[in-house]
C-alpha cells in the first residue's frame, strides 16, 4: 500500500509539472482521456442546461402514452464523431431537426465552462452537421507549430490558431492582405514568418521598405526587387504595373478560344498556362504604407498619388496576373488621403495586432466583421504576437505566429537564394547584397510567444 501511494503521488506530481511546464505534454498524457470521459458523461445534461435539445417526437409521446411508458427525455444533438488531437477535442455533431448552427456558436462559451475545457469554437461542416472544436490548454500561450502541414501552390503556414489548427496564408484563395498593428506589436515577426514560408517557394519576392530597408533588407537574398525610398517604390510600381499588362498580353494570346480547344485549357490567369509559360507569380510586401502616403509639398503629393493609384490598379487587376500584395502598417486610415478607402476595400484578408486606435481597428474590420473591432482592441501590451485574422467572409480567429529570429529567417532566404527569379521588368531594382554568406546558428530563442 505504501509502494502504491508513493507512485500515486509521483504521477501526480509529474502531472502538475507537466501541466505546468509543458502543457502539451500534459494534454495528451494525462488530459484528452480526461476530457473526453468527461464530455461523454456530461453530455446530456450539459446539453439540456445549455438548451441545445429539442422535445421528443409527437410519435415517442403518443407511443409512451399509449404503453404506459415514462416520457421521453429531450433529446440533444447525436455525438457522430469524438477525435481527440494535438491540443484538444474535435466534436462532431448531427443537429436535431429544428435546432440551427448558430445555437452551438452562441452556446460556445458556457460549453467550455460546462466541459471544463479552455476554449470551444464551432463552424458548419454541412447542412445539419456541426464541427465544436475544443481545446485543453492555451495555445497561444507557447506557439508550437505543427510538424506536417497542408502543402499547395501560393499558400504557407504563418500562424496558430486558437483553437489549435494551423493558420494559412493562402493566395490563390485571398490574393491580397492587409496586416496592422503598432510598435511592438508582433507584426513583424509576422512578417518575417510570411517571407520564411515563401522562400522555398517559386515566387518572386518584392519588397517596399521606406525606413532605409532596416527589415527587409536583411533579407535581401531572397528579393527580386527592393525599394527603400517613396521615389524608389513609385518606380518599382510603375514596373510592376507594366509587368501586369504584359502578362494579361501573353495571357490573351495563349487563350485560343475556338470550338476544337477544351474548356478546360482556355486561359483566364497565369494559373490556366501551361508550366512552361506560366509567369512567375510575385508577391509585394509593403513594409510601412503610411511613409507612402504622407506628403509635405507639390512634388511629394504628386508622387503620392502616382503611388497610391498603382497600388490601387495591382490590388484590382493584380489577381489574374499573379501579383499578390501584403500592405502593412502601424495606422491605416481615411485621413491617409485619397485612394485609401478603395485600396482597403481590395485587400480581402486582414490581420489586426495590438492598435493603439479604434479608427484603425474599424478600418481593419468595421465593414467585414464588426465584433472583430472590440477583439482587436482588447490585445494586452504584454502579449506581443497576438493579431485577429479575418476576411470578407465575416468570420475571424485569434491567431499567433511563432517567435522567428530575424537571423533564423535571414539564414533560411540565404538558404534559398538560388530561388530567386530574374524578371527583367524589375532588374533595376535588384537589391546588391554582394557574396553568399555563410549560415549562422542563431542564438538560443526564448520560448516561441512572438
Amino acid at each position: 500500500m505504501t509502494a502504491f501511494t508513493v507512485a500515486l503521488v509521483l504521477v501526480v506530481a509529474a502531472a502538475g509539472l507537466l501541466r505546468w511546464w509543458r502543457p502539451a505534454w500534459y494534454w495528451l498524457a494525462f488530459g484528452v482521456t480526461l476530457a473526453a470521459l468527461r464530455v461523454l458523461v456530461r453530455y446530456r445534461s450539459v446539453m439540456d442546461a445549455c438548451g441545445l435539445t429539442v422535445p421528443p417526437a409527437r410519435w415517442r409521446l403518443s407511443l409512451a402514452r399509449a404503453t404506459n411508458r415514462p416520457v421521453p427525455e429531450p433529446r440533444p444533438p447525436r455525438i457522430r464523431r469524438l477525435r481527440p488531437t494535438r491540443t484538444g477535442l474535435v466534436l462532431r455533431l448531427k443537429l436535431r431537426p429544428g435546432q440551427d448552427v448558430f445555437d452551438i456558436a452562441a452556446a460556445s462559451d458556457r460549453l467550455r465552462h460546462s466541459f471544463s475545457m479552455f476554449g470551444v469554437t464551432s463552424r458548419e461542416v454541412r447542412s445539419g452537421v456541426v464541427e465544436v472544436r475544443m481545446t485543453g490548454y492555451d495555445v497561444l500561450k507557447r506557439v508550437q507549430m505543427l510538424v506536417e502541414t497542408e502543402t499547395r501552390a501560393m499558400r504557407v503556414p504563418v500562424a496558430l490558431r486558437e483553437d489549435g489548427s494551423v493558420h494559412y496564408r493562402d493566395y490563390r484563395a485571398i490574393p491580397h492582405a492587409l496586416t496592422l498593428g503598432a510598435t511592438e506589436s508582433g507584426k513583424s515577426v509576422y512578417q518575417r514568418n510570411l517571407v520564411a514560408g515563401l522562400a522555398p517557394l517559386d515566387v518572386a519576392l518584392v519588397g517596399i521598405d521606406c525606413k532605409q530597408g532596416v527589415e527587409l533588407f536583411p533579407l535581401a537574398r531572397r528579393f527580386s526587387a527592393l525599394a527603400d525610398s517613396p521615389d524608389t517604390a513609385a518606380e518599382l510600381l510603375d514596373a510592376l504595373v507594366a509587368r501586369m499588362a504584359d502578362v494579361y498580353h501573353l495571357i490573351r494570346n495563349q487563350q485560343r478560344i475556338t470550338v476544337d480547344v477544351p474548356d478546360a485549357e482556355i486561359a483566364a490567369d497565369i494559373w490556366d498556362l501551361p508550366d512552361e509559360l506560366r509567369p512567375t507569380p510575385v508577391v509585394v510586401l509593403v513594409d510601412e504604407v503610411a511613409e507612402l502616403a504622407l506628403y509635405a509639398t507639390k512634388e511629394e503629393e504628386r508622387r503620392r498619388d502616382r503611388i497610391i493609384t498603382a497600388l490601387v490598379r495591382l490590388a484590382q487587376l493584380g489577381r489574374a496576373a499573379g501579383i499578390y500584395l501584403e500592405i502593412c502598417g502601424q495606422r491605416f486610415g481615411s485621413e491617409l488621403g485619397k485612394g485609401i478607402t478603395m485600396l482597403r476595400a481590395q485587400l480581402t484578408g486582414r490581420t489586426a495586432h495590438r492598435l493603439n486606435d479604434e479608427t484603425s481597428a474599424n478600418m481593419a474590420f468595421g465593414d467585414i466583421a464588426p465584433d472583430a473591432v472590440l477583439a482587436a482592441i482588447q490585445i494586452p501590451a504584454e502579449l506581443r504576437g497576438l493579431a485577429i485574422a479575418g476576411d470578407a467572409s465575416g468570420g475571424w480567429h485569434r491567431i499567433r505566429a511563432p517567435h522567428t529570429l530575424l537571423r533564423q529567417a535571414v539564414n533560411l532566404c540565404n538558404r534559398y537564394a538560388d530561388r530567386t527569379p530574374d524578371l527583367p521588368e524589375l532588374a533595376p531594382f535588384r537589391p546588391t547584397t554582394g557574396t553568399a554568406t555563410e549560415l549562422v546558428p542563431s542564438a538560443k530563442a526564448a520560448p516561441a510567444t512572438a
